[in-house]
């Protein structure tokens, strides 16, 4: 019902910014292109994101991909393709329209920064939005709200399209050029901020381990959030994607506040979940980008 909802209402914002620029033709073909961004992205959401951001698989012989194995496994999940990101920006996501076509991706940057018990509580978050079934949405909704800001930018760079005696005024047109991508935001906004809190206490159910959660919450919110990330900056519905906002400021993003996410995981950690066995810890590796000891090809 969620997601259905939630593609009504970008579709709805569609047909609208069609009819802004083109009359009852304009909305007629944005629902077409809608329904098909909708279907497409339904098959194909995983490799988009993936592409998106220059993803690179990782196989058995990584101890990123074992660490992700083992929470997989405690989580009762299918195991999920792993991916490495070439980039500083310490963050993480999951893509995939289901359990069993999820994927999970990590930072290099991340792999540095953090210990292994901070990269599991990160990784068994991604884990929970695999299993809570946020996935599909979360990257619908980054697809699609992407698509209404090109076409918004389509519109204003090419002005009005044909000559409808129904087509609105250009100023209506431009006014609706202007508030449809923050009409996406906050439909983004609106649906993303509850998964999060919800997705931390899965992750720390599955890592049992909410303190390391919450440390590399601390750790990360600060530099993801400053440090370029030039997928957010191409296409700024991304950043609802990660674990922690990127480039965007508190007002607009579609996560909770970082202090707040902490004080609910550490309240968390007062016994309520079942200890689990503490992971090894592995040495850190040195800051220097491409070096994180759970980068397979240390480049």
């Amino acid at each position: 019902m969620k997601t259905a909802m939630l593609l009504a209402a970008l579709t709805a914002l569609f047909m609208g910014l069609g009819y802004m620029l083109g009359g009852t033709g304009g909305a007629i073909i944005a629902l077409l292109v809608a329904a098909g961004m909708n279907l497409f992205t339904f098959w194909n959401a995983d490799s988009i994101v993936l592409k998106m951001h220059n993803a690179r698989e990782v196989g058995p012989e990584s101890e990123f991909h074992r660490l992700v194995a083992e929470l997989a496994q405690r989580a009762g999940l299918p195991m999920p393709r792993v991916y490495v990101i070439d980039t500083e920006a310490p963050n993480a996501f999951a893509t995939g329209r289901d359990p069993e076509h999820a994927a999970v991706a990590a930072t290099t940057g991340l792999l540095d920064m953090l210990s292994r018990d901070e990269v599991a509580g990160v990784m068994a978050h991604e884990l929970g939005h695999v299993k809570n079934r946020d996935t599909l949405v979360m990257t619908m909704v980054a697809t699609i709200a992407g698509g209404i800001s090109m076409i918004a930018n389509f519109g204003m760079f090419f002005g009005h399209m044909g000559n409808s005696e129904d087509r609105p005024s250009p100023m209506a047109a431009i006014a609706a050029m202007v508030m449809a991508p923050f009409a996406a935001m906050i439909v983004q906004m609106a649906i993303s901020r509850t998964r999060e809190y919800g997705a931390d206490k899965a992750g720390a159910e599955i890592s049992g381990n909410p303190r390391a959660l919450a440390s590399a919450l601390q750790k990360i919110a600060g530099p993801a959030a400053h440090l370029r990330n030039p997928t957010v900056e191409r296409n700024p519905a991304a950043a609802q994607l990660y674990i922690v906002p990127s480039s965007v400021s508190d007002l607009f993003s579609t996560h909770p506040a970082t202090e707040k996410r902490i004080a609910a995981l550490m309240a968390l950690d007062g016994g309520a979940i079942p200890p689990r066995p503490a992971m090894a810890s592995v040495p850190r590796s040195s800051a220097t980008r491409g070096r994180s000891a759970l980068d397979p090809n240390r480049r």
